[in-house]
């Protein structure tokens, strides 16, 4: 290795990294990787609290995706208890949480992907954001990008007591019936997130598909991962965000698993590396094979394309329609990582659907929203899961009699991408440094590896220890400086070092 290229921080994304590139005496790139230099240890401190607070407690592991946490949590002390919720707390909770997954999915495509695609890597620094988006797309889009979440949180916050760090969700139920203005506040709202969820999409075709650089970019090697998939579906094979079960596939579409989320300690394991605090995930089925892809590797993505690689189906019929159009375009199944933000909006269109029609629900206002559970026989565990916006999000949590926590996993959709993150930022890397050659449009090529996954590496640093690189200057009495340099990178049978 001749030269070192840090990228420190990459940008837009929630939480903090940094990227290594390590080139050859040819300028070549030898190898690049992805480090998470936070430690945040939240499952730590939730061990000793009342189980009750975790749903209001972990909703607070970052600002992006709280009420991933939200609802993974309630999920799981429902299982914790042994009690199931009255369908109008469970429609106010999937309305809830589709409106979510329709502005988070929106928040990362206009603000935080799409300046990539419609300022431009080699756009000036100022206009690499939604300042940019916005001097391209025009006035009235724009307007209606920021009036369209503004309006969903807004409802978010009727339903949830506040948007960001919602309060609703408890053991058994909600706090409290959704209001009649609610209602109707959701009813008169909610075609017109689907309206904009189609020109949100026919604006993605026009950015990104018709136009020869990006569409090229999309389907090149260097932005491509071929590994297995993981996500949720409902018993009909359709992609579900809630109360379904995971489903895997093997990079050829073969379904290798499937499996009730209270059972995935049977199916995935975590692993840690002493070089990043983001814990990493693999198949159990295959073991962990390194930073691999192909049949052979442990490796598995989750997140919008591979959830829709594993439904048989989308669960609403405009976003299925475009699920076979992306199909059409990609093929089945679809490996190309900046299709991530394809198949994030046909998400975001299901999203606006289901939310239309839980809207509709004439139960959804019913006053009965709570049976509220009786006190543990003695110590139990429970599961919840989700899909985050991210990807599938496992809380695990084990309690005593006394209802207070033995034990809190908080598995991450970033933690389950976070191997495959390191394999796309290499092969991007290689596929795009030649020569020493390197400017800050090719680096920002680079991070459209990684942003594509739309990454919350706060929510993945669970991990300890980890290390970094660690400089100590010592001076001596004569002023003399030495450095003492200590480094810890990848090192494994890829090749890694």
């Amino acid at each position: 290795m001749t030269r070192r290229i840090t990228i420190d921080p990459i940008t837009r994304l929630e939480g903090h990294g940094k990227i290594e590139i390590l080139l050859d005496e040819r300028g070549d790139v030898e190898s690049a990787f992805l480090q998470v230099p936070e430690l945040r240890g939240f499952e730590r401190f939730c061990v000793g609290r009342p189980a009750e607070e975790m749903p209001q407690l972990t909703a607070h592991v970052c600002g992006v995706c709280p009420a991933a946490h939200h609802i993974a949590a309630v999920q799981a002390l429902d299982a914790l208890y042994g009690v199931e919720p009255p369908p109008a707390a469970r429609l106010a909770r999937a309305l809830y949480y589709q409106l979510f997954i329709f502005e988070d999915h929106l928040l990362h495509y206009w603000y935080m992907g799409g300046p990539d695609f419609y300022a431009g890597s080699d756009a000036p620094a100022p206009m690499r954001n939604i300042l940019g988006v916005l001097a391209k797309v025009g006035a009235d889009l724009g307007k209606r990008i920021l009036s369209a979440r503004r309006e969903a949180r807004e409802l978010m916050a009727a339903l949830a007591g506040r948007t960001v760090h919602p309060v609703f969700a408890l053991p058994g139920g909600i706090s409290k019936a959704v209001d009649a203005a609610t209602v109707e506040r959701a009813r008169a709202l909610a075609p017109g997130l689907v309206r904009f969820a189609e020109d949100t999409l026919a604006s993605f075709r026009a950015a990104v598909l018709d136009h020869p650089e990006y569409s090229e970019a999309l389907a090149s090697e260097a932005y491509r991962v071929r590994c297995h998939s993981m996500g949720m579906v409902d018993d009909d094979g359709r992609l579900a965000f809630l109360d379904g079960r995971l489903r895997v596939i093997d990079p050829a579409g073969r379904e290798l698993a499937a499996f009730a989320p209270r059972d995935w300690l049977d199916h995935l394991a975590e692993r840690v590396e002493p070089w990043t605090y983001a814990k990493l995930t693999y198949l159990k089925a295959k073991g962990w094979t390194g930073f691999t892809e192909g049949d052979d590797t442990g490796l598995y993505r989750v997140g919008p394309l591979a959830r829709l690689n594993v439904a048989r189906a989308m669960a609403t019929p405009r976003a299925e329609a475009e699920r076979q159009r992306l199909f059409e375009a990609l093929g089945w199944p679809a490996h190309q990582t900046l299709a991530f933000h394809w198949a994030r909006l046909v998400e975001a269109l299901q999203a606006a659907e289901t939310a239309q029609q839980l809207a509709e629900d004439p139960r959804l206002g019913d006053p009965h929203v709570r049976e509220v559970p009786a006190p543990l026989p003695g110590p139990r565990e429970g599961v919840g899961a989700v899909e985050a916006p991210r990807g599938t999000l496992f809380h695990h949590y084990a309690a005593g009699a006394d209802g207070i926590l033995t034990a809190a996993n908080l598995v991450v959709a970033s933690q389950h991408n976070a191997a495959p993150v390191q394999v796309s930022v290499r092969k991007a890397a290689k596929g795009l440094i030649r020569g020493g050659k390197v400017d800050a449009a090719l680096l920002n090529r680079l991070e459209m590896a990684f942003r594509a996954y739309d990454p919350c590496n706060a929510c993945a640093s669970h991990a300890l220890p980890g290390e970094l690189p660690l400089v100590v200057t010592v001076r001596g009495a004569d002023g003399a400086v030495r450095e003492v340099i200590r480094r810890r990178v990848p090192e494994d049978a890829d090749g890694w070092r």
